[in-house]
């Protein structure tokens, strides 16, 4: 099994204790965020996970705790979303050379095959153009390429329920010369570029499909083939393989304006500010009489042969 922590809320910057209580206890309870009554109980022990792909903005609150993941079995990567925009776009993260500087521990402590940059989503407004991406992407890359193998981009999923004044939809020739910047960037620095989920063929400028789920990178952190399947939920295009996600929406207080996955700010504070750390369900409680499946899950590892 792999186990995604998570694309619904931010695990490792507002969870960190939650989590760790629950790979103490050895299962956590999620509810499907599209049928409430449905309930299921995610085994975690080592010899079922595979691998645990961490999704964060800032994971300073885990980065205490990895030595005991080590010394429990658990193999695991980071998808860590680090961009150049202020607290008017991402309201409530730490400041960004502070983040900057856990990117880089981060790398150091666990290697930079292990971390993926994400720089996303790339946004355009009347103060946030070429020029901006330019300067900061380029910064970006002198700083973390030494500590990272790759960089996934993607561009802004303007949703419906996105209201700020600053946002707006990204044409399609933002697209094309965003991309072609981003490229001949990062090819200096010798970091491959990945796009997530975009309609626009982005591959005769240097960019091919992403996939954060990568079947090769979880082998390769493994030390041992996989048998994986791809990820039927996700949208289309979407490279991934098929994970346990564990988060709940509408609970994550970073504050990005962006985001799609909560309905409004203070939805996500009310849902925080009601998380139980001690609870084996990331929000809310089980009530009595409620049904819990119990989830079939197992190792994909394929034991018989060793690739590294």
């Amino acid at each position: 099994m792999l186990l995604s922590a998570s694309r619904r809320t931010d695990i490792p910057c507002h969870f960190a204790d939650w989590f760790m209580q629950r790979i103490r206890e050895g299962f956590v309870l999620t509810r499907n965020p599209m049928n409430h009554a449905q309930l299921s109980r995610i085994p975690l022990s080592p010899d079922i996970v595979d691998c645990i792909i961490f999704w964060t903005k800032d994971p300073a609150g885990i980065l205490p705790h990895l030595d005991e993941f080590d010394e429990r079995g658990y193999r695991y990567y980071f998808q860590f979303t680090l961009t150049p925009y202020d607290s008017d776009i991402e309201a409530n993260l730490r400041p960004k050379d502070k983040i900057e500087q856990s990117f880089i521990a981060l790398s150091k402590r666990i290697g930079s095959k292990s971390i993926v940059w994400r720089y996303d989503p790339i946004l355009v407004n009347d103060s946030i153009d070429l020029a901006y991406h330019a300067y900061h992407f380029n910064r970006l890359c002198e700083l973390l390429s030494p500590y990272c193998q790759s960089v996934t981009i993607s561009f802004l999923d303007f949703y419906a329920k996105l209201h700020s004044s600053l946002l707006r939809p990204i044409t399609e020739d933002e697209i094309v010369n965003l991309a072609s910047m981003i490229a001949d960037t990062a090819r200096t620095y010798r970091l491959p570029v990945h796009a997530c989920c975009e309609k626009l063929d982005l591959t005769p400028y240097g960019i091919a499909p992403a996939a954060c789920i990568d079947k090769a990178m979880i082998e390769q952190i493994c030390e041992s083939p996989l048998k994986l399947s791809p990820d039927k939920n996700q949208r289309p295009g979407c490279g991934c393989c098929e994970s346990v996600d564990i988060g709940a929406y509408n609970t994550c207080i970073n504050g990005c304006i962006y985001c799609y996955a909560n309905n409004s700010p203070s939805a996500a504070v009310r849902r925080y500010t009601a998380h139980d750390p001690n609870s084996p369900i990331l929000f809310g409680r089980v009530a009595e009489g409620e049904c819990i499946t119990e989830k079939k899950l197992q190792s994909n590892l394929i034991r018989q042969q060793v690739l590294f």
